[in-house]
């Protein structure tokens, strides 16, 4: 459980731990799925290569971005923002993704798998942080679930439709 810091927040103490709670889970896969995004990025081969390789890239970049915003929400509030590896190894729900793929389509379906299930927790985070009484950490997961699924879009917009 977490603890705060000495803050001049005016959210009572109990709503900033829940929300502090919340984004520490939610920074734990976020770096968990930067990883996998980069796995798939360096890993991914055969035909659309380019295309994918780039994507994947940039997809990374945008999910980099998630960690630093929920760290940054989670210090304001006053927690600690644990992003250690070993912590985000250990608390991540994502499924570990898996090794020893190359081609385009298994790269395209594990990373959709994994930006599908950071977005469905979010959007939990969502009604959570809200119902708790912290509209601004709500927010904030509104606007990355808005993210995640342009880049699950952009993702699975290399899948072959049949």
């Amino acid at each position: 459980m977490a603890h705060t810091q000495r803050t001049h927040n005016t959210l009572p103490e109990e709503i900033r731990l829940t929300s502090i709670n919340t984004l520490n889970r939610h920074l734990a896969a976020a770096i968990d799925l930067h990883a996998q995004v980069k796995q798939a990025h360096w890993n991914v081969r055969g035909p659309g290569f380019m295309a994918v390789h780039k994507l994947f890239d940039k997809v990374s970049e945008e999910v980099r971005n998630y960690s630093d915003t929920i760290a940054e929400r989670c210090a304001a509030l006053g927690g600690t923002a644990q992003g250690t590896l070993p912590v985000a190894t250990a608390q991540s729900f994502l499924v570990p993704y898996p090794l020893g793929i190359a081609d385009v389509k298994s790269h395209v379906f594990a990373v959709a798998a994994a930006l599908a299930a950071f977005s469905e927790s979010a959007r939990a985070a969502i009604d959570a942080t809200d119902e708790a009484g912290d509209k601004a950490t709500a927010d904030l997961f509104t606007s990355m679930v808005r993210d995640i699924d342009q880049q699950a879009w952009f993702v699975e917009s290399h899948q072959a439709q049949g």
